[in-house]
C-alpha cells in the first residue's frame, strides 16, 4: 500500500524519521508503507511465551512480503501456573488490564496502522483481545497454540492432575518423575483452561485467522500460518476493517453460545464482558443466562471430559464447533476473511465426534456456564455446571468462612473440614483482594483430599480455567463492597441449587439488616502499586471487573 502519511512526510516529521532511520528503516518504508506493530509477549519464563520469538519472526517476514513494515515491541507476560498457590496471583487479573494499556501506549506514540499481536496465556491474550477494542485500527491475533499432552507411566498426563497430585500428599520421588513429563512442549496447558478458551474465542470475535487458534505449538504449521497471518494482516489494514466492524453484539453473542457449547473457563464471562464494553455494546450476564437455556455442552476437553485440546483441533477445532452451532449461531455477521459466518461455515464438513459432539447428542444435558442468582449474589455469580459433582447440583452445608484462600487451605490441612460444610472464601473479589485471585489452594486441595464430591465453595473471587467440583464463584457484590457474602457468618446455612440456578444464604432479612448495620469495611491488603490502582478503578465483575471508569 503506498501512500503519504502526513505524520511520517514532510519537513515537519524530519525528527520522527530520524528516529525510524536510526533504528535500520529506509525512506520507502517510512513514508509508503503501512507500519504494523507486533507487540510480542514472549518470555522465557513460561511454555505459553516462550516460543513466541520465532513465531514473531514469521510474522514479520509475512508482513514484510506483503509491502508492510513490522515494528516489534514487548508486552508484559506471566504465567498463571508459577503464581498459582501464591498472594501473587492476585496479579493475573489485573495483567490484562496493563497489557491493554501497554499496548495502547506504544501504539498511540508511534502511530501504527494495524497490529498483529503474539499472545497464549490467560489474560494476557485476553488483553490483547481488549487492546484491540480500545485502540480499534486493524487488528489481529496470532495464539501461541496448546501445548502436547504429557506421558506418565503409559497414561496421558496434563499439568493440572500433578496439582492434584501434589495436594493429595503424593510421593515426593514420584512428583519429581511427574515433572520430568507433564509438560513437554511449548504451548499453552492442553486442557479446557482460560488460557485455551480464550484462544478459540479469538476466532469467533474475528481477531484470530479461522482454523488456527488450536493449532499445537509444537506443529509447524503454526509456523507456515503465522507467516500467513502477518501477510493478511497488511491486507487488513489496506481493506480498513477495524475491530469495531468486525465485532459486534452478534459477535459477542456467538462467543457467549461457543462458551456454552465447550464449557469454557467461567473467566471467559469477565472478558467477553470486557470487551463488549470496550466496544461500546451491550452485553450483560442476562445474556449467558438466556444462551445457557439453549446450548448444552458438546465439548469433551479436560475437564469436561478425557480428551486434550490436541485432541479437539485434531477434530476440527473452532470451526467444527461453530458447524455444530450453525444453527443457533447469528451467521450473517462479518468474519476476519470478509465473508460472513454463514458462507465461511457452508465450506466446514458438520462431523461430529465424541470429542466434539452435536446438538442432538451433547456430552451434558448442561450448558457449560451457568449464572447463578439469589440473595447471597443479587448481582449474579458463576458456576461451570459440568464440572460440578451429580451430588452436589442441589447441596445444602453450613458455612465455613474465611477471608482468603490461604486461610482455608489450612483449615483443610489442620482436618477442620468436613463433608457437609460449605467454605466461604471473601474479600477476594476485584477490590478485596485486590485482582480477584484464583482460589486454586482450596479447590486443588478439596479435589486432593477426596472432599470435591462433598464439600461446596462460594466465593468473590475467581476460580481456574480447569477446576472442578461444587465452586461457585465470582459473587457479586463483592464483600469489600459490602455484599450479602461479608454478612455470612460461621455456621449458617447455604443452599447451592443448580437446577434452579439459586444461591442461597439461609438467614432472616431481619437477620441480615442487623449484621448489615454492625458491618464494618476492612482496611485494603493493598496501599500503593497497580494493585491499589486497580481497586480504586475497577469495576464490578459483571462489567467485566476492567481498570476503568466506565
Amino acid at each position: 500500500m503506498n501512500r503519504e502519511n502526513p505524520f511520517w512526510n514532510g519537513p515537519e516529521a524530519a525528527h520522527r524519521r530520524v528516529m525510524m532511520k536510526a533504528a535500520g528503516y529506509g525512506d520507502a518504508d517510512i513514508k509508503r508503507k503501512p507500519h504494523i506493530g507486533v507487540p510480542n509477549s514472549f518470555m522465557e519464563g513460561s511454555p505459553g511465551t516462550a516460543h513466541l520469538r520465532q513465531l514473531a519472526e514469521a510474522v514479520k517476514q509475512g508482513i514484510w512480503a506483503a509491502g508492510g513494515v513490522p515494528v516489534e515491541f514487548g508486552i508484559p507476560a506471566t504465567c498463571g501456573n508459577v503464581a498459582a498457590g501464591s498472594e501473587e496471583m492476585k496479579y493475573e487479573q489485573v495483567a490484562r488490564d496493563v497489557v491493554a494499556m501497554s499496548i495502547e501506549v506504544v501504539t498511540r506514540v508511534h502511530h501504527f496502522d494495524g497490529l498483529c499481536m503474539l499472545a497464549t496465556c490467560d489474560n494476557i491474550i485476553a488483553g490483547t483481545y481488549l487492546a484491540a477494542a480500545r485502540l480499534d485500527l486493524p487488528a489481529m491475533v496470532v495464539t501461541g497454540g496448546s501445548m502436547m499432552p504429557g506421558n506418565y507411566c503409559g497414561k496421558q498426563m496434563v499439568e493440572a492432575e500433578l496439582n492434584v497430585a501434589v495436594m493429595g500428599g503424593e510421593k515426593e520421588e514420584v512428583l519429581a518423575e511427574m515433572e520430568e513429563c507433564v509438560c513437554p512442549s511449548f504451548g499453552a496447558c492442553p486442557s479446557m483452561g482460560t488460557a485455551n478458551t480464550m484462544q478459540m474465542l479469538g476466532e469467533v470475535l474475528n481477531l484470530v485467522l479461522p482454523g488456527t487458534a488450536t493449532i499445537p505449538a509444537a506443529d509447524n504449521s503454526k509456523l507456515r500460518k503465522a507467516r500467513e497471518a502477518g501477510m493478511y494482516m497488511v491486507r487488513l489494514v489496506q481493506s480498513g476493517r477495524k475491530p469495531s466492524q468486525l465485532i459486534t453484539r452478534e459477535t459477542l453473542l456467538n462467543g457467549v453460545l461457543f462458551d456454552m457449547a465447550v464449557a469454557g473457563s467461567t473467566n471467559a464471562v469477565l472478558h467477553l464482558l470486557a470487551i463488549g464494553r470496550e466496544l461500546g455494546l451491550s452485553l450483560s450476564l442476562e445474556d449467558f443466562e438466556t444462551y445457557s437455556r439453549e446450548v448444552f455442552c458438546l465439548n469433551g476437553v479436560i475437564p469436561n471430559g478425557p480428551y486434550t485440546v490436541v485432541d479437539f483441533h485434531r477434530a476440527g477445532g473452532v470451526l467444527a464447533v461453530m458447524k455444530q452451532l450453525e444453527s443457533k449461531l447469528f451467521l450473517d455477521v462479518p468474519t476476519i476473511t470478509g465473508e460472513t459466518w454463514g458462507e465461511l461455515l457452508r465450506r466446514v464438513p458438520a462431523v461430529s465426534s465424541d470429542v466434539i459432539r452435536g446438538l442432538d447428542n451433547p456430552r451434558f444435558q448442561m450448558p457449560g456456564l451457568q449464572v447463578l442468582r439469589g440473595n447471597l449474589c443479587p448481582n449474579g455469580a458463576i458456576v461451570r455446571p459440568t464440572g460440578v459433582p451429580k451430588e452436589m447440583r442441589v447441596f445444602s452445608g453450613k458455612a465455613r468462612v474465611f477471608d482468603n484462600d490461604s486461610a482455608s487451605k489450612a483449615a483443610l490441612d489442620r482436618g477442620e473440614i468436613h463433608p457437609g460444610d460449605v467454605i466461604v472464601i471473601r474479600y477476594e473479589g476485584c477490590k478485596g483482594a485486590p485482582g480477584m485471585k484464583e482460589e486454586m489452594l482450596t479447590t486443588d486441595a478439596l479435589i486432593g483430599r477426596g472432599l470435591d464430591k462433598s464439600v461446596g465453595l462460594v466465593t468473590d473471587a475467581r476460580f481456574s480455567g480447569f477446576n472442578y467440583g461444587a465452586i461457585v464463584g465470582h459473587v457479586s457484590p463483592e464483600a469489600y463492597d459490602g455484599g450479602p457474602i461479608a454478612l455470612v457468618r460461621e455456621g449458617d446455612q447455604i443452599t447451592m441449587d443448580l437446577e434452579k440456578g439459586t444461591v442461597t444464604l439461609e438467614v432472616p432479612e431481619e437477620e441480615l439488616e442487623a449484621r448489615r448495620r454492625e458491618w464494618v469495611c476492612p482496611p485494603p491488603k493493598v496501599t500503593k502499586g497497580v494493585l491499589a490502582l486497580y481497586a480504586a478503578l475497577c469495576r464490578p465483575p459483571e462489567e467485566g471487573g476492567a481498570m476503568q471508569l466506565w
